[in-house]
C-alpha cells in the first residue's frame, strides 16, 4: 500500500454484514481500510478549499467507496483566525 497521500480507498468485506454495528458509521458489505483513510485525509493537507466543501466531498467519496447503511463525517478544524469550525455531513441509505 502507498505511503504517499492518495485519493483511493482500500476496502475489505464486512465480517458481519447482517448486524448493524458502528465504526463511526454503519457499514453494509464493505469497510474502509484505515490506512487508506489516513492517506486519503492526508491528501487534503495542501489543498485550499472551504471546510464545508471538503467535508461533503469526503462523505461523497466514502459513500461511493463502501456504500454504508449510514455515515456521518465530522470535520473538527483547528482554530484559524480565532475561529474554531466544526462541519458535519450525514448520509443515510434510502
Amino acid at each position: 500500500m502507498a505511503t504517499q497521500p492518495s485519493k483511493q480507498f482500500e476496502t475489505f468485506a464486512n465480517p458481519r454484514p447482517e448486524r448493524d454495528y458502528g465504526i463511526h458509521y454503519v457499514p453494509d458489505q464493505l469497510c474502509v481500510e484505515l490506512k487508506s483513510l489516513k492517506l486519503y485525509l492526508w491528501s487534503y493537507r495542501d489543498e485550499g478549499a472551504f471546510h464545508e466543501a471538503v467535508i461533503n466531498k469526503i462523505l461523497d467519496d466514502l459513500v461511493r467507496a463502501c456504500q454504508p447503511r449510514k455515515m456521518t463525517v465530522v470535520g473538527d478544524f483547528n482554530v484559524r483566525g480565532g475561529i474554531h469550525t466544526t462541519v458535519t455531513a450525514t448520509y443515510t441509505k434510502s
